[in-house]
């Protein structure tokens, strides 16, 4: 029997000595496993390279799609084309106008020759946004992502060069945590990412101007849509009350329960403040597998940049979108 004296115990041990003393040993592990530069740079071009191989035949299965409503004007691009387009200005961080010119230029091979406005569109047709739902999906099959020990984390891309999301956020917390929503709305977008950990695919994703709990909540809804069952979660300490541990109350759920946590809740809560309090070591090394995500997220920000390049929410979510659908193409 669980007691609030032995967790309010505990988590003063956490803060003053145990993570202290696991952080240490997670840095000695850490020097012990130096990366091989150029094995890495070798695997990293070998799955771009494979990546590239799969795409067309995963984007002609992914937009084997029939519109029902034939009114109004017919678009002169396929949703292949339309899908391939978007996708590859991604990956090389193109603005609309350029994207428009290099296609310009290869019209003669491409046969494609379309304005810089037509680009932009595609973040809001409706046919891309099915085709990317349909290569997600056959993305994770392909991988057998079913039931997964999953990570989550979230974070905030730029909508202007001018401020730059960590750099804010931090500015912000010296000045003890200011909420200043205007300015997250006008300058960022929230983030919300889901990670399998066996293959390191994200399986669901959330966006909002608002806040990080609205991404979160639309990550949430994404996933009711897809077949994937949550054996396991790790969150950050943002997910540490009781609210956030019942919407997985069939999952085995991994935060570090806030210092004024009590041990009142769900069987889900009490499950996971015993396991916390009987065995830490054990639990912290389930919890920081959580690095898997913020590795992740850093991967992608250095690959596709930390600012996304729309205004419109809707077309700033299918920016993140192409983001996870490159990043789980990577994985293949």
């Amino acid at each position: 029997m669980i007691t609030n004296k032995q967790l309010s115990k505990k988590l003063k041990e956490f803060e003053k000595i145990i993570q202290k003393k696991y952080a240490k040993n997670s840095k000695k592990e850490r020097k012990n496993k130096k990366r091989n530069w150029k094995t890495y740079e070798e695997e990293y071009m070998s799955h771009v390279k494979k990546a590239m191989q799969e795409l067309e035949p995963l984007l002609k299965e992914a937009s084997n799609i029939k519109r029902t409503n034939k009114l109004g004007k017919k678009f002169q691009l396929s949703a292949k084309q339309k899908v391939t387009i978007l996708l590859i200005k991604h990956l090389m961080r193109k603005n609309n106008r350029p994207m428009a010119g290099m296609l310009c230029l290869f019209s003669l091979l491409s046969g494609v020759n379309i304005g810089y406005k037509t680009i932009e569109r595609l973040y809001s047709d409706d046919e891309v946004e099915m085709c990317l739902h349909n290569l997600h999906i056959i993305l994770l099959n392909k991988k057998n992502v079913k039931k997964i020990n999953s990570t989550g984390d979230a974070t905030g891309y730029g909508l202007t060069v001018r401020k730059h999301y960590a750099t804010e956020m931090q500015k912000l917390k010296e000045k003890g945590k200011k909420n200043d929503r205007r300015k997250k709305k006008k300058h960022f977008v929230f983030s919300f990412m889901l990670m399998d950990l066996k293959t390191k695919m994200y399986v669901c994703y959330g966006t909002s101007f608002k806040s990080e709990k609205k991404a979160f909540e639309n990550a949430m809804r994404m996933l009711k849509k897809i077949d994937i069952e949550i054996e396991s979660i790790r969150l950050d300490k943002y997910y540490s009350c009781r609210v956030y541990v019942d919407k997985f109350s069939n999952s085995k759920v991994y935060v570090i329960p806030k210092s004024n946590a009590t041990i009142r809740g769900s069987k889900n809560w009490k499950k996971l403040i015993q396991e916390f309090i009987d065995d830490t070591m054990n639990f912290l090394k389930e919890y920081y597998q959580r690095e898997n995500s913020e590795s992740g997220i850093a991967r992608d920000k250095k690959m596709f940049g930390w600012k996304v390049g729309q205004k419109r929410e809707d077309r700033v979510d299918k920016a993140i979108f192409a983001t996870m659908i490159w990043h789980n193409l990577l994985l293949l």
